[in-house]
């Protein structure tokens, strides 16, 4: 039924290191340039989705925006797996009934008022998603020394990267690319700033042999929003809509959501997998019909699991896949033509989606010749979007 839905407009600020204001106020600009980019009046709003980690409110959002009578509100768990999970609720929620337009929205100071890529003590002391929660997988990762996500990312990618021969100068081969994209991007922090796979090996390690610095994302400030609203009615609005032509989530059981190590086979992505198989069934599409894909890029490892949990190679095969150029501009599936999380900026996601949608308008900076579909992934939850 998500494909009855639409993305009718994005907004976001600029990306930085040290926005200057509040994550509330950085909620509102982005959500405000959403609906002026879609061109409705914030007052038709009656529907907020954001992550469970956001520190927003939906009622002080509401009362910034000049929303009137927010219906319908939810929050998605999981980190960055709940970036593309809210595109799928946000369509499900219009499909529904339950309201007409949705803003979906993550804002972030997470380079100057904390940082995700550090072991974080909540005020009564311990380490945070330990205290006061003796149930959560973090229970086996943080009290014996495993407590970063690039430590948890490196543990899930080890056994795969063992077994079909990946090393770290392979993976480094992600970064290149997504560097690339980036400097030829006005939006990203690393605009202008290419590197060479010299410069990802001559990188300090932060969990050998898997994870250089060079292979993990920004820490980043910064807005993204996405308006959503049924298909209908966005072809009356500013923009051409962009269809979700099918949403999915799946979540395996023994999966979590980035400590990701305990399930049967860590050689493949069962997450990724059941999120394609919905895909594909729902939308009626194959990977050989994506010109581009937005993959959640947290770590070079990822990258990998998620082509071939998507089909768009075998197993073991993504690292020549990549080295073969495929996923740079001119390739046969450019991914993360902004830049990624590695390159662009890390608002969770959200900021590979609205890449997204400047493709199929065909507006990006680095614009995919001919894009029609294309697929967006965080690993638990994907959609399909389409221009046609």
């Amino acid at each position: 039924m998500a494909r009855f839905a639409a993305i009718a407009g994005i907004g976001q600020t600029e990306f930085s290191k040290a926005s200057g204001r509040s994550e509330l106020q950085l909620a509102a600009e982005a959500s405000k340039a959403a609906l002026d980019d879609a061109g409705i009046d914030p007052a038709d709003v009656d529907g907020m989705i954001t992550f469970t980690i956001d520190n927003n409110d939906e009622i002080g959002l509401a009362r910034c925006l000049g929303a009137k009578d927010v219906g319908w509100a939810t929050r998605i768990p999981g980190g960055g797996a709940a970036s593309v999970a809210t595109i799928h609720q946000a369509a499900a929620a219009v499909v529904s009934g339950a309201c007409e337009v949705v803003v979906v929205w993550r804002a972030m100071n997470e380079r100057s008022q904390y940082r995700f890529g550090q072991p974080m003590a909540p005020p009564g002391g311990g380490l945070v998603n330990v205290a006061g929660n003796g149930t959560g997988s973090l229970l086996w990762c943080m009290p014996y020394g495993a407590q970063t996500p690039a430590s948890w990312a490196a543990l899930s990618a080890g056994h795969y990267m063992e077994r079909f021969g990946v090393t770290n100068r392979d993976l480094g081969y992600v970064s290149v690319a997504q560097r690339k994209h980036a400097a030829t991007n006005p939006l990203a922090w690393f605009y202008g700033k290419p590197i060479t796979l010299e410069d990802h090996q001559a990188s300090k390690w932060i969990v050998e042999p898997v994870l250089r610095l060079l292979d993990c994302c920004q820490e980043s400030d910064g807005g993204v929003a996405i308006v959503i609203t049924s298909l209908e009615r966005a072809r009356d609005l500013k923009q051409k809509p962009i269809r979700i032509a099918s949403s999915a989530q799946s979540i395996p059981a023994e999966v979590e959501v980035i400590s990701n190590y305990y399930h049967a086979d860590l050689d493949v992505m069962p997450e990724a997998r059941g999120v394609a198989k919905r895909l594909y069934e729902r939308s009626g599409l194959t990977p050989q019909d994506m010109q581009l894909a937005m993959i959640y890029d947290a770590f070079t490892p990822q990258v990998l699991a998620q082509l071939e949990g998507f089909g768009f190679c075998k197993l073991g095969e993504a690292k020549d896949f990549i080295k073969g150029g495929n996923i740079e501009l001119g390739g046969s599936l450019p991914v993360n033509t902004n830049g990624g999380l590695i390159g662009e900026a890390y608002i969770h996601g959200m900021n590979n989606i609205t890449e997204a949608v400047r493709q199929l308008r065909g507006t990006a900076s680095n614009q995919v010749a001919k894009a029609t579909n294309a697929l967006v992934s965080c690993g638990m939850a994907g959609a399909i979007l389409t221009n046609t």
